[in-house]
């Protein structure tokens, strides 16, 4: 053994520096706290609600961000609208205890929310493996903002100029809203490309999610959390994607196994109201649908009572 270190002395120490590198860079977790570094949804609500991590949630994906208005909710629900968001995200999240949704938990459920197969964002912090360096897993953003320090510092000795070496442009630390609203042409692609992409669709490509679901709904019952359910609004200037009927029969057959509350607003609201096939604008649509959520929860309270 003694042998087998000296030989290696030098591999080992190397190894050693970095997972203790690694190790101090995953402590200051820069992905969360610098604004050098691309923030992610989940950690843009956090950094808007001063890191406050457990409260009332409304969960979604993007639609939610643009449809709900937290500033000018009565609900107290904060906005936890992920880009790409799915249950098995929200799963994700609880499993690890990430964020500890108490009191209420509002799903937000679109044509995108179940499907298995769309892409999401891999930096959430659910997705790296324990095991996984920190270097390693955000090496992309690790190297856009190192390259750009290190063309800061060579400017600022280049130019003589303190203020310059250590400067850098502040990472967008704001959710995407949707305002106005897109010509009919460009909905009709986007139309166009979703039923390309997911009309095919059926009960296998949303397997994932609806576990996910049953797995929410049991932590909910065990943890006497209150669950509400909002159907998000489509835009009925187009046809829904056929595979809504039977996704929304799965997934009411559940929910009424379990006595969840449900708001459907699939296809109540005007297409004035949207930007797009799924986001409402935000100076139409959003303050619409936050009076009506407001109005459907303070209802179930007084039911409640």
């Amino acid at each position: 053994m003694v042998t087998f270190l000296r030989k290696n002395s030098f591999v080992l120490l190397l190894l050693a520096t970095f997972v203790l590198s690694d190790v101090l860079v995953s402590m200051w977790d820069p992905m969360a706290t610098s604004r050098r570094f691309y923030k992610n949804d989940f950690t843009k609500t956090l950094y808007h609600h001063q890191w406050l991590d457990h409260g009332a949630v409304f969960y979604g994906n993007s639609s939610v961000t643009g449809a709900y208005i937290e500033e000018q909710s009565k609900s107290g629900l904060i906005e936890l609208g992920l880009s790409y968001g799915k249950l098995t995200d929200l799963k994700a999240m609880l499993e690890q205890q990430l964020f500890h949704v108490e009191n209420q938990l509002v799903i937000a459920i679109d044509v995108h929310t179940m499907i298995d197969s769309l892409e999401t964002d891999p930096t959430y912090q659910w997705f790296k493996p324990w095991y996984q360096p920190y270097v390693y897993t955000y090496r992309d953003y690790m190297r856009d903002s190192g390259s750009e320090a290190v063309r800061q510092l060579y400017q600022g000795m280049l130019e003589l100029d303190s203020s310059k070496l250590f400067a850098y442009e502040p990472r967008w630390i704001d959710k995407e809203l949707y305002f106005g609203r897109k010509p009919d042409d460009e909905l009709k692609k986007k139309w166009d490309d979703y039923e390309a992409r997911f009309g095919w669709m059926s009960q296998p490509d949303y397997k994932d999610n609806l576990q996910a679901l049953d797995w929410i709904l049991r932590y909910a019952d065990e943890h006497k959390l209150p669950v509400r359910v909002v159907w998000m609004p489509w835009n009925p200037g187009f046809p829904l994607p056929k595979y809504m009927p039977g996704l929304q029969a799965d997934v009411q057959s559940r929910l009424s196994g379990h006595q969840v509350p449900v708001l459907d607003l699939l296809s109540t609201y005007d297409p004035a109201l949207f930007h797009d096939l799924v986001h409402l604008s935000r100076a139409e649509g959003a303050p619409v649908f936050t009076k009506e959520v407001d109005a459907w929860l303070q209802s179930l309270a007084k039911s409640s009572k």
